[in-house]
């Protein structure tokens, strides 16, 4: 079965941590590496990266962190993706097909199934996993900080 990298899963988990809990105020990485268990040594280089690739900003400061650099409904999951792959490098030599069949049917293949799993995780947004998210029950910080006083 097809399966994304671990890279690739902890920056989607990420962004999506950060759409869902910021409620306004930058979200810390070791916020993240709590509520994801993402380990800290992928989060803070993917984060940068992602920072780099204008999709989320680093805020600087003691309450400093990460938020979304644009509106979550216009950053897809392929944009992180994108960023994500670009970061990894294209695969060594060794991995690809040699023999004639290979290059001339299953490379083709693959390539349109990429092709086809990009138009879909291009359609996805942020704030399509962020409802999910919230009408699965996972717990969000951001309503937990909400204060209604007047």
């Amino acid at each position: 079965m097809l399966s994304p990298s671990k890279k690739t899963l902890f920056a989607i988990e990420a962004v999506l941590d950060i759409a869902y809990n910021a409620g306004g105020e930058p979200v810390q990485s070791s916020e993240i590496t709590a509520r994801q268990g993402i380990p800290r040594r992928y989060l803070e280089q993917t984060l940068q990266a992602l920072v780099r690739a204008n999709i989320l900003i680093g805020v600087r400061g003691p309450k400093g962190g990460y938020r979304l650099a644009r509106e979550r409904r216009r950053i897809s999951v392929g944009d992180i993706v994108r960023v994500v792959q670009s970061a990894e490098g294209p695969p060594p030599e060794d991995d690809l097909p040699r023999s004639d069949i290979g290059v001339r049917v299953i490379q083709p293949m693959w390539g349109d199934l990429q092709t086809a799993l990009m138009a879909e995780l291009d359609a996805l947004s942020i704030d399509t996993l962020c409802q999910r998210a919230s009408e699965t029950g996972v717990p969000c910080q951001a309503r937990d900080r909400l204060s209604y006083d007047i």
